[in-house]
């Protein structure tokens, strides 16, 4: 089966640790897949109250029109050393495009209309960038994107990403199963590991533990037919990723008895099992929604350190 080119957008903003974003795709790519990078930065603006002010005079005008100049020289020179990076990791120059944006909207607004626009595959960030700072459990930015972005996948990278293993929660939604055909897309031709991952509800989820404990063995019950329940989209999973092209010895399926968390689960998984990736459906068969995404999108999300994220709308 022929490689498709998959193409990222990738927003930078000049800080060392939106950096790291592409230090993560050479790791999952490197320079010999066929994909298309598109690096960006989002121009500062002054406030519309001063830049359209009709009453300025000459000199401060002039001095306006230099700050604007200096403000296209830095991203001119962000955008290059990002692509510079790039090129040092042996990307080819004709695969790596670099835009500036002027602000119209907010910065993730502006990420998510411009990716979207240009039918990018995925958009690839950092949780933190040059600002700091934080909302609720990442960068501004970065939890914005996930919010506005409602067709395109975000993949959010948090520190230094080591792995290449991928892992797939899976709970038998449909927004499960996209997940699952955005990483046979996205990973067909290249040698990553995926593993199918369900972590089976404790009925403690359900109820307290004092009314369990009058009849623990509805548990065993309860296993049985969640079991029986999930194999037939843990199968269907395993179809999907093996007629996007990955092959027999890449896949693995895992069906565990969970906790109290199913995000508890997955993270702890991943970090003891050494993957990288975490991939989840924005939301879960619950729907149940904290703010604007599932709420095991959140939890992982809050404690993701050293992981990157993808989620598939």
């Amino acid at each position: 089966m022929a490689e498709l080119t998959k193409m990222f957008a990738i927003p930078v903003d000049g800080s060392e640790n939106s950096l790291k974003s592409l230090d993560y795709l050479s790791l999952m790519y490197g320079p010999e897949h066929d994909i298309e990078v598109n690096i960006f930065y989002v121009l500062p603006s002054l406030p519309l109250t001063l830049t359209e002010d009709p009453t300025m005079d000459r000199e401060t005008a002039e001095k306006l029109k230099a700050v604007k100049a200096k403000n296209i020289r830095m991203a001119e020179r962000i955008l290059l050393e990002a692509k510079t990076a790039l090129i040092r990791k042996g990307f080819p120059k004709d695969r790596i495009k670099t835009f500036y944006l002027k602000k119209k909207m907010s910065v993730a607004q502006g990420v998510c209309v411009w990716a979207e626009s240009k039918l990018a595959d995925a958009v690839l960030m950092t949780t933190r960038g040059r600002s700091r700072l934080e909302a609720f459990f990442m960068g501004e930015v970065a939890s914005r994107t996930l919010e506005y972005c409602r067709v395109c996948p975000v993949w959010i990278v948090e520190g230094a990403v080591k792995s290449k293993s991928v892992i797939i929660g899976l709970d038998g939604s449909n927004y499960a199963l996209r997940a699952v055909d955005h990483v046979g897309f996205m990973l067909s031709g290249t040698d990553c590991h995926v593993t199918l991952f369900h972590t089976m509800r404790h009925l403690r989820r359900f109820i307290p533990l004092e009314v369990f404990e009058e009849a623990p063995e509805l548990e065993q019950l309860w296993k049985h037919k969640a079991g029986q329940r999930i194999a037939p989209h843990m199968n269907q999973a395993k179809e999907m990723l093996l007629e996007a092209g990955l092959k027999e010895s890449q896949i693995i399926t895992k069906v565990v008895d969970g906790t109290r968390s199913a995000a508890q689960d997955i993270l702890e998984e991943a970090r003891r099992n050494g993957y990288g990736t975490v991939v989840l459906g924005r939301h879960g068969t619950s729907m149940v929604k904290e703010f604007f995404m599932g709420s095991v999108v959140r939890k992982v999300l809050d404690n993701c350190h050293g992981l990157a994220v993808w989620v598939v709308q």
